[in-house]
């Protein structure tokens, strides 16, 4: 925990970023009968440096689920250009937040929301009780 004086640590984590990130900065490789594990050895490893390094006194984590978002019906083209989730990377998400909660991480996610507008919201909410003035969007979550 903080200091008497100090405001409480609170970290925002984008999970679908760091699911990217991980699976590509890992080659791929495989464990038992070629399922894919790359994406979760470096998701839970950036993790659990994150946990060592900042020592939050909370944590939530954020997904992205799959379909449109609010973006979508504001930009029609909106990640028009963006390949589709690799292959190898659908069947490890499951594991990757089985760690996530494992690890009791509050797990942040709902349809049409994207993962980076809920960490927007949730830091408006954080800042108002410590007094600041962020200027994020408002979401209910």
């Amino acid at each position: 925990m903080t200091e008497k004086n100090n405001p409480p640590l609170v970290v925002l984590v984008d999970g679908s970023n760091y699911i990217y990130r991980a699976f590509y900065a890992i080659p791929l490789f495989d464990k038992l009968k070629g399922f894919p594990t790359n994406a979760i050895y470096g998701f839970t490893n950036m993790l659990l440096k994150l946990l060592r390094d900042l020592t939050p006194d909370y944590i939530v984590m954020t997904f992205d689920l799959k379909g449109p978002t609010a973006r979508h019906e504001e930009f029609v083209d909106y990640k028009s250009t963006r390949k589709p989730m690799p292959d190898d990377l659908i069947p490890q998400i499951p594991f990757i937040k089985d760690v996530v909660r494992g690890l009791s991480i509050s797990v942040l996610e709902k349809q049409g929301v994207e993962a980076d507008d809920i960490i927007g919201t949730l830091a408006k909410q954080a800042s108002k009780r410590i007094g600041g003035q962020p200027s994020f969007p408002e979401i209910k979550i």
